[in-house]
């Protein structure tokens, strides 16, 4: 199944992965990045399951992982993500890796909504260009077709090297 898809996100999730230890919740998820079948961790910096920080980053510079940043995290689900993130995304900048934005919307209202995450990159001056996606409007306007032309290549050529 696994091959038929053309981007896996993994990440945390109740009950199917109960919070544990930190040093649990990293060997996790390094071992996810390193099997080569995920392409994203979801919500890396949720606060009820917390990493090593240093070493997520590192693991996912090494095997091509984007690392999310949840909007949804600092709004409504996933309280006390902000500092998490914040140092992940620093971590992530000075490992060479790049990042996802995500809004883990459950509504057309806030679907792609990245305000949040973006004072969160902002404050640590991550390079926009290991950013995979920016804005829900830049793929809608015509003016801002090459900003999503070049995010589809970042991704198409990202997932490219993950797969080979």
């Amino acid at each position: 199944m696994l091959t038929s898809l053309d981007l896996i996100i993994a990440g945390f999730h109740e009950p199917v992965f109960p919070p544990q230890d930190r040093d649990t919740h990293t060997q996790a998820m390094i071992a996810a990045m390193a099997s080569g079948k995920v392409h994203m961790i979801s919500h890396p910096g949720n606060p009820k399951y917390p990493v090593d920080i240093p070493a997520i980053a590192e693991a996912a510079a090494r095997y091509q992982v984007a690392l999310e940043i949840n909007n949804s995290s600092f709004v409504s689900s996933r309280v006390g993500s902000e500092d998490n993130c914040r140092a992940i995304a620093a971590a992530v900048r000075d490992a060479g890796g790049w990042v996802a934005l995500g809004s883990d919307s459950h509504t057309a209202f806030t679907l792609g909504e990245f305000t949040e995450c973006r004072k969160i990159l902002d404050a640590v001056d991550f390079p926009e260009e290991r950013i995979l996606n920016v804005s829900r409007v830049a793929c809608l306007t015509s003016s801002s077709r090459g900003a999503c032309r070049r995010s589809r290549n970042l991704l198409t050529f990202n997932l490219y090297n993950w797969n080979n």
